[in-house]
């Protein structure tokens, strides 16, 4: 018996118990929808997230307070967190680091601001940065239109501010973004001057890129002060053949900086956008192993239901087993004609699975602002799964079946 027809007699067999079918390559659905989501959602944060850490550039890298960044609490060990870099600390590595870099001091004030605009306001997830003149060059962000922040703006502390998109969208709508500029916004009711308007920069889970605000580092210091943890500094090496050579500069002048003492761990991490990839791969490999593990329990399930019904299936069609024999079907053709009828179940199933999986994996990483991606590895994967469970919920009934006498088949009522 060729392929082909032991696939059509699968599918025969199928369409006459339709509703036990339905249900059961539901079940290894569903299996499949959990395992290809989970482990969509996990590629597509990784996609977002290592986009925005290579936007960064090959040639730079940061200096953040220990414990704080992306190393913290990695392979769930806590990590101990560092005493917070001064801004005294950040601004004479800046004067001190005696490299070919350009090097930017930066601060987070808040991660819950409302910025408005007349009567226009926006919700309350809007981040207040403080920067230099240098910041944008270093981390990647371009202007669209205005200027960037002056080196006298951010020692002297002027009431400016640069806008991402999507606070414009929200204060400004239906109106070009570049309107916006010399127009008076207010934070927590102090006035702001708009010089300048980010480039798109897209968004990454729970961060967006083009929900912040950024106002010169000594106006920050002055309205949000007291809610800026830690100074950030990030330095970019104008050749990226040179990068060893600035990290090592860079530790033994933070060390000086800091007073840490040579043979004791640094209060402050170095952290490269290349090392930070490697990193959250690291980080989610336990997840996926996670869900790769449900999916498998699922599907256990799943096989053993499948089992259930192809053992129904040759006690229903024992007569029509008998009939075939008598015909000259050999043990071969009922057993092949078993198994695929199995791995067919098992496909349709996978395939369906397949589809939810991706769909519903992507609608939840772009919601929480992910990318679209189609994850081949895990599609593979799925059906190839299917097709063991097929095997293996399939031999044992289609060995049965085969083995059946066919007199005795005959005989069945």
């Amino acid at each position: 018996m060729k392929t082909t027809e032991s696939i059509f007699f699968a599918l025969s067999s199928i369409r006459a118990n339709l509703l036990r079918t339905v249900l059961t390559f539901l079940i290894i659905a569903f299996g499949i929808m959990a395992l290809v989501g989970i482990l969509t959602s996990i590629d597509s944060i990784k996609a977002s997230l290592s986009d925005n850490f290579a936007s960064m550039g090959a040639n730079t890298f940061n200096i953040i307070r220990s414990g704080t960044g992306v190393q913290g609490g990695r392979r769930g060990e806590r990590a101990n967190v560092g005493k917070s870099i001064s801004f005294h600390d950040a601004m004479d590595f800046k004067e001190q680091f005696n490299f070919p870099a350009t090097v930017s001091v930066s601060a987070l004030g808040s991660m819950s601001a409302v910025v408005k605009l007349g009567s226009k306001e926006t919700n309350p997830n809007c981040a207040v940065y403080g920067i230099d003149e240098s910041y944008f060059q270093v981390a990647g962000y371009k202007i669209k239109a205005g200027r960037n922040v002056t080196a006298a703006e951010a020692r002297e502390g002027r009431n400016v501010a640069i806008l991402g998109t999507a606070i414009i969208d929200k204060i400004y709508p239906g109106k070009p973004r570049a309107s916006v500029l010399g127009q008076i916004i207010t934070i927590r009711n102090i006035s702001y001057t708009v010089i300048g308007v980010l480039d798109e920069k897209g968004s990454s889970m729970t961060f967006s890129g083009d929900r912040m605000v950024f106002v010169p580092l000594q106006t920050l210091r002055k309205y949000m002060g007291s809610q800026t943890n830690s100074y950030n500094l990030s330095v970019s090496v104008n050749q990226a053949t040179q990068m060893d050579y600035a990290i090592g500069e860079a530790d033994g002048l933070m060390r000086k900086i800091r007073q840490v003492q040579l043979g004791k761990d640094a209060d402050f991490v170095i952290e490269k956008s290349d090392n930070l990839i490697e990193i959250l791969d690291e980080n989610t490999a336990t997840i996926q192993m996670s869900a790769i593990f449900i999916g498998l329990i699922t599907l256990l399930g799943a096989a053993i239901g499948l089992m259930n019904i192809m053992l129904v299936s040759v006690t229903e069609r024992t007569r029509e087993i008998g009939i075939s024999k008598s015909l000259g079907a050999t043990r071969s053709n009922i057993l092949s004609q078993f198994l695929v009828e199995a791995i067919v179940i098992c496909q349709i199933g996978g395939l369906l699975g397949v589809v939810l999986g991706i769909l519903v994996g992507n609608v939840v990483t772009l919601a929480m602002g992910g990318v679209f991606i189609i994850p081949w590895l895990w599609i593979v994967m799925g059906l190839g799964l299917c097709l063991i469970v097929g095997l293996v919920s399939g031999i044992y009934p289609a060995m049965k079946a085969a083995s059946l006498d066919p007199i005795e088949a005959l005989r069945h009522e």
